[in-house]
């Protein structure tokens, strides 16, 4: 009895045991070459030139994430006896004036003296156009790489697919992968020659598959060289990013050890996704603007673990002074005129200075804010925009008359807002203003002072009229989320379009789609509860802050006699849309927005 039993304990830990081997295994724990040392990657992403703190919830906060921290973590860790690699997962030279001033050269610079060895090429690396970027990649001094980015006309890659780093003993490849929305995500006429045929392309295929089989290819390259495989990607989590989020690539592909992402904006620790053979691949991404920095770990066992880092306290001197230096340049340059503005823009009533009227009807600021997305989409990316929302509470100062600055504009969107253009139904659109619109007609408790709200939508290519009497019914959550229509009648009505064929104003149709410009606060983040327009997906993102696409409206006007754009209504540069509705010498607009109470 004793033997039989015997027995079947015997199987029953040889069944456990093999039981566990498989689990290990899929978990991605197979037997692998051990480091000498503890090999530490810190890896980031979508750094959008973020050199100085530019969010004023994260200065409150005191976080003081940059490239001299970066530089100083990695040489600390060094002198632990860590061996160390630094990694970027691309979109590092664009998005604020740090990077647009010299179209991204000082951020190249800087991340040579942070000591980056690898990154990936991001779609806003090439928002500078294509030679722009092969100029920085050669003035880098770490290695670009991208295994599905080609030219059209020999199909080979531009960048190398992987690179492998001899760390503690062992080789780790590094297989970099850009996102196939890199063409519609920047410019698309950059990839293009004259006639519109592509010049530059990403491997992709409509279900992924050209993605796919060029970073198994990478892999099956790479392995044979190396103890791990590490992907370096531009792709993200984004549901609007399927059939090419990282996490589509791990499951369609065998071979990655560790996924480091980009793109999304996304904070992923540690999450982990099967590849194609059922094995769990460790995917992780930082966030973005610096507010994290990527620890993984590949322990002296072979175990692979990530953290991120929120703050770090020590800074290198030698690459904080090229921040400051770079910072004080880029400031003093903010400083300088770039226009005159002959009447002064309002976001306070000229009539009861105490009243934030910007956030209840229309004004001239209100309307050239919106003008200057509507501008921008138009005129300098050509996409074909046909309206531009900028939210009441997101303009928050005004500007006097006399000489203006990139800082006069950051004066008036001091939040760093990333614009973006997506496609929207008329039904979204005129949700979004019905929103906008719930407070008007309602006042503040036994006063006369209209109440306010930060939702409060000025408009471009568009006008509407909001019926003040009608009581709003719209759905909302206790936070202020949309939820839904109102159960009765809408307070915004004849809604109308701006044709630029026919330079009329056409009814708003409810089931057309339009092209629309704004924040991604709004259209993307749900800001001032805009649900309406959740799970949109973007035609292009993150163009750049909205100071500085109104900095760039303020230079297009028309120059006067002391060789300075002068900012009228003559002198703009919509002026020449016939009929388009403009009047910025009118503190209260140009009757884009009419109030019947």
């Amino acid at each position: 009895m004793f033997q039989k039993n015997k027995k079947i304990l015997v199987l029953f830990f040889a069944v456990v045991a093999v039981v566990t081997a498989s689990w290990l295994l899929t978990r991605g724990s197979e037997t692998k070459k051990s480091p000498l040392n503890d090999v530490v990657i810190i890896y980031t992403n979508d750094v959008h030139t973020y050199i100085k703190n530019r969010d004023p919830e994260d200065a409150k906060k005191a976080l003081n994430l940059s490239y001299s921290a970066i530089s100083a973590l990695k040489e600390d860790l060094a002198s632990q006896g860590k061996d160390v690699i630094l990694v970027d997962a691309g979109d590092h030279i664009q998005g604020t004036a740090y990077g647009d001033m010299d179209k991204g050269a000082t951020i190249i610079q800087m991340m040579n003296e942070t000591g980056y060895d690898i990154a990936t090429i991001g779609n806003h690396e090439f928002d500078y156009g294509i030679a722009r970027i092969l100029e920085l990649v050669n003035k880098a001094e770490f290695t670009y790489l991208s295994c599905n980015f080609y030219k059209t006309d020999d199909a080979k890659l531009v960048l190398p697919a992987y690179e492998i780093v001899e760390k503690g003993g062992l080789k780790i490849a590094f297989v970099g992968i850009s996102t196939p929305e890199s063409i519609t995500k920047s410019t698309p006429t950059f990839f293009m020659d004259k006639d519109g045929n592509l010049l530059y392309n990403f491997y992709s295929g409509e279900d992924g598959s050209d993605l796919y089989a060029s970073v198994q290819k990478a892999i099956d390259e790479a392995k044979p060289q190396a103890d791990y495989v590490i992907a370096l990607g531009h792709l993200g989590v984004d549901i609007s990013s399927v059939p090419y989020t990282s996490r589509d690539v791990i499951q369609h592909t065998h071979g990655f050890d560790a996924f480091i992402d980009g793109h999304s904006h996304t904070l992923i620790e540690h999450e982990y996704v099967q590849d194609a053979k059922g094995k769990d691949v460790l995917l992780t991404q930082t966030g973005a603007y610096f507010k994290g920095v990527g620890i993984m770990t590949i322990s002296k066992d072979g175990a692979i673990s990530t953290e991120i880092l929120h703050e770090y306290g020590r800074q290198n001197e030698f690459v904080t002074e090229t921040e400051k230096g770079w910072i004080k340049t880029i400031d003093d340059k903010l400083g300088e005129k770039i226009a005159v503005l002959d009447t002064k823009m309002f976001v306070m009533d000229p009539k009861n200075p105490a009243q934030r009227i910007v956030r209840c009807q229309e004004t001239n600021l209100g309307d050239l804010t919106a003008d200057s997305y509507y501008y921008f989409f138009n005129e300098k990316l050509k996409l074909d925009c046909d309206i531009a929302f900028a939210n009441g509470g997101g303009i928050r100062n005004g500007i006097n008359q006399g000489d203006v600055s990139y800082f006069s504009a950051k004066t008036v969107s001091p939040f760093g807002n990333q614009l973006c253009l997506v496609e929207a139904t008329g039904q979204q659109i005129l949700d979004a203003l019905e929103k906008g619109a719930m407070f008007a007609g309602v006042y503040e408790k036994n006063t006369h002072v209209p109440a306010e709200s930060g939702g409060f939508l000025h408009v471009a290519g568009i006008k509407y009229e909001i019926d003040a009497t009608v009581e709003s019914t719209i759905h909302i959550d206790e936070n202020g989320i949309w939820l839904g229509a109102p159960s009765g009648k809408y307070k915004v009505g004849n809604v109308m379009v701006y044709d630029r064929e026919t330079a009329e104003y056409k009814p708003l149709d409810l089931e057309k789609k339009y092209r629309l410009a704004g924040a991604n606060y709004i259209l993307k983040n749900l800001g001032d509860g805009m649900a309406m327009f959740k799970g949109i997906v973007p035609v292009l993102d993150f163009v750049g802050e909205d100071y500085i696409i109104m900095a760039d409206y303020f230079k297009s006007f028309k120059k006067g006699k002391d060789g300075y754009p002068h900012i009228s209504t003559e002198n703009s540069p919509l002026n020449s849309y016939a009929n388009y509705l403009l009047d910025y010498e009118n503190p209260f607009g140009s009757g884009r927005i009419e109030i019947n109470k």
